[in-house]
């Protein structure tokens, strides 16, 4: 059986990996920093789908947590086929108030924890000539919506760069662009989401569903729902001064 990596892996987009991959067969090594839950979605997926799920506690803002991750991708005997960079958070205060220490957090979970992770998988599966790796970014990285947004902006062009660079390999890269999807995400970083209309919901079994589609079509991005197709092309090709004041009067509705 192939084993599949996966960072916060135990709520949101991560957790609703978790279940896909392991439906398929997938041994697991699950990535977060609560022991105690890693644990307790350890115990329930090797019950439910008779599967084999190492758990590796890390903080991914802490250079030796992701080495220790980084190690287990280096793995040759025990190799990981399948890479999921999925864990990331918030900030809610705008940057010029910001704290500079989860400011550069932010910088260490969402962009150099994938690159370091991708970049200590890729010698082995290139051996293999073998593997996926699916970086969860956001359509926040097209819209000006502060130091977030510039991060996402991040893992979607290395993924379209790996994506293009690995293309006469058998290696599968994609940058995952979800919308506003129902996790804990939000309520972690404490924003104001009252104001949002249900049809910009996205689910996120859906929304891993569609990824992993994508994933195996070998497409560079991959955009879940009919409403974010849409938005995302004007946000991308359309009026960029109008597209950035857009980015911010989201951003500055959910710090209310």
């Amino acid at each position: 059986m192939q084993t599949a990596l996966i960072t916060g892996a135990t709520a949101g987009i991560g957790d609703s990996f978790s279940r896909l991959l392991a439906k398929k067969g997938y041994n697991l090594v699950l990535v977060a920093r609560d022991k105690k839950r890693l644990a307790q979605r350890a115990k329930e997926l090797e019950s439910k789908y008779k599967v084999k799920v190492e758990v590796i506690s890390a903080d991914l803002s802490k250079e030796k947590d992701v080495a220790k991750v980084a190690k287990r991708l280096s793995d040759g005997k025990k190799p990981i086929e399948v890479l999921i960079n999925n864990a990331g958070f918030g900030i809610k205060s705008s940057f010029v108030s910001s704290e500079l220490k989860q400011e550069n957090e932010l910088l260490d979970v969402l962009v150099k924890a994938p690159m370091q992770l991708t970049h200590a998988v890729l010698p082995y599966m290139k051996a293999r000539n073998s593997g996926r790796i699916i970086n969860v970014s956001s359509v926040a990285g097209w819209i000006a919506g502060g130091t977030y947004s510039a991060a996402k902006s991040y893992v979607t062009v290395f993924s379209e760069y790996l994506h293009t660079e690995l293309s006469d390999t058998k290696i599968k890269v994609t940058a995952l662009c979800p919308g506003f999807t129902h996790t804990e995400f939000h309520q972690r970083g404490k924003m104001n989401m009252n104001g949002l209309p249900n049809w910009l919901w996205l689910d996120a079994d859906r929304v891993v569903a569609d990824a992993w589609r994508d994933n195996s079509k070998g497409k560079a991005l991959s955009i879940p729902g009919l409403q974010y197709k849409i938005i995302t092309f004007i946000s991308r090709f359309g009026y960029r001064p109008l597209i950035r004041k857009m980015g911010m009067n989201v951003r500055r509705s959910q710090r209310k």
